[in-house]
């Protein structure tokens, strides 16, 4: 099973200045080749879907070791560090709107990695899928506004994303490794990180299996029947408190009362009788559904537990590093004298040793010749 980790962090406003975010990305840049020529683009993306990698990686950069920022301000920089003909990588989304480019990036990248059109497709899916995921299937309280989708040139993947709790003030940030998703809707992360637990509806846990089957059978055997289970809002109004004389008509009691304190429209209902002329197959084409979003897959896992005793997870499935100091002056101050001289060390590093590795070619070509 996948190890699942996850990282709370509070929400911090206002942008790294100049004179950091302009250092991060020459760190950035370095880092990157130093990983690079020791490594490659897939070990790469290993240690960016790691919570624990990525927040050690953003405090060597010198952002706030605790910040929201942490997950935005190092993938701004390792977006502008980057360079997809030098590295081999391509990064698409980020902030905001940005986040709503990522299938036109993943497109662009496509083009200048020469990838088929099936596989773009494919990495476009894998963006959106895990979009869905973490704002409708981890049922956490806290709403995406960034998604940072890594994609190598062979086609490798990763995606680090964030939401926010506007009840709380935190951040929380989730973390996917392509190449270790087997299945989308179970336990796909490879972590997720945040300092607040909260009581989670967690439709990918591996314990919440039966649930996701009972939903798509929900779903298939036409969701009409559904209603039952849910507020019957046409005996409320706003205005006045339910009466007793609400709920009959000629001192007659009514059949049934709502038991789930969930309330769907008819148009959401209509969302859910279009699943049904669908018929998913199984539970990511069903939740894939435009439509289909948190609300209505929290009632299907209700109506899932209270019929069929099928009770899906509650369990949070969430989980915490300084080097050059923080924006703010915590732990302590960014040294600037100290910042330049890691940029330059790791630079000298990488030159020498692709010097190393020129002289080695050289000396076995020497070789050769006296060989011959």
């Amino acid at each position: 099973m996948t190890q699942r980790m996850v990282a709370n962090l509070p929400l911090h406003g206002g942008k790294a200045p100049k004179w950091l975010f302009h250092r991060m990305v020459k760190l950035t840049e370095g880092i990157v080749d130093v990983m690079l020529y020791e490594y490659d683009a897939e070990e790469f993306l290993r240690r960016i879907s790691n919570p624990y990698w990525f927040q050690a990686f953003s405090c060597v950069l010198g952002f706030d070791w605790h910040s929201s920022g942490t997950t935005t301000t190092t993938c701004g920089a390792l977006k502008s560090a980057i360079k997809p003909e030098k590295h081999g990588i391509i990064i698409g989304g980020g902030k905001g709107r940005a986040s709503r480019k990522t299938p036109a990036d993943i497109e662009a990248a496509g083009e200048i990695f020469s990838l088929s059109s099936g596989k773009i497709n494919d990495l476009i899916h894998s963006s959106k899928i895990s979009a869905k995921i973490d704002n409708s299937c981890v049922q956490d309280g806290y709403q995406l506004y960034h998604h940072s989708f890594l994609l190598t040139e062979k086609g490798e993947w990763a995606v680090v994303q964030q939401g926010m709790n506007q009840d709380t003030r935190y951040a929380r940030r989730y973390h996917w490794l392509g190449e270790e998703v087997e299945e989308y809707t179970i336990e796909p992360h490879r972590g997720i990180c945040c300092d607040n637990e909260s009581k989670t509806l967690d439709m990918t846990a591996d314990g919440s299996g039966e649930a996701r089957n009972i939903s798509v059978d929900l779903i298939c055997d036409n969701p009409e029947h559904l209603k039952k289970y849910f507020k019957d809002k046409t005996a409320l109004t706003p205005k006045y408190q339910t009466k007793l004389d609400n709920y009959f008509q000629k001192y007659e009691m009514p059949r049934h009362h709502p038991v789930l304190d969930e309330d769907l429209s008819d148009r959401e209902f209509e969302v859910l009788k279009q699943a049904w002329e669908i018929q998913p197959s199984n539970y990511e084409e069903l939740i894939s559904l435009e439509g289909i979003g948190p609300k209505k897959i929290r009632a299907l896992a209700l109506i899932s537990d209270l019929v069929y005793g099928s009770n899906p997870s509650w369990e949070d499935p969430v989980k915490y590093s300084f080097t050059h100091g923080g924006k703010d002056g915590y732990p302590y101050p960014v040294d600037r004298e100290v910042y330049d001289h890691s940029i330059r060390t790791i630079k000298e590093a990488v030159e020498e040793a692709k010097l190393e590795k020129k002289d080695k070619y050289n000396a076995i070509k020497r070789l050769e010749k006296i060989m011959n």
